[in-house]
């Protein structure tokens, strides 16, 4: 039963920070807020059509926070919500797991 829970708990996870964006988007939050210009410099590899639809998903899930300024031109910043920073212990545990993972591939890389 315990073992049900763990997979459903992680597929839950990664339904909101899953895929190959949300997790790179939230690395940069981490850092503070962003504008949406700062955050597609940062990812040039990124559509702006990719990250507006996982911007608005992250805010669905309320992970992040948008703020609208009436000014021009418009900006619009971006922001980890309170909850959305407990994600930061998630992204640690990851960066450590990658940080391995590339150890173990250069040592096994032939010569």
């Amino acid at each position: 039963m315990g073992d049900m829970q763990f997979k459903s708990s992680v597929e839950t996870t990664l339904k909101v920070v899953g895929g190959k964006w949300k997790p790179v988007i939230l690395c940069h939050l981490t850092e503070g807020i962003k504008r949406f210009s700062e955050l597609k410099r940062d990812m040039p590899d990124i559509t702006q059509k990719m990250l507006t639809q996982q911007l608005r998903e992250l805010e669905d899930d309320g992970i992040i926070d948008r703020k609208v300024y009436t000014q021009v031109p418009p900006k619009v910043e971006y922001s980890l919500t309170e909850y959305g920073a407990t994600i930061k212990e998630v992204l640690d545990v990851m960066s450590v797991w990658g940080l391995k993972h590339q150890q173990k591939i250069q040592s096994s890389a032939p010569r």
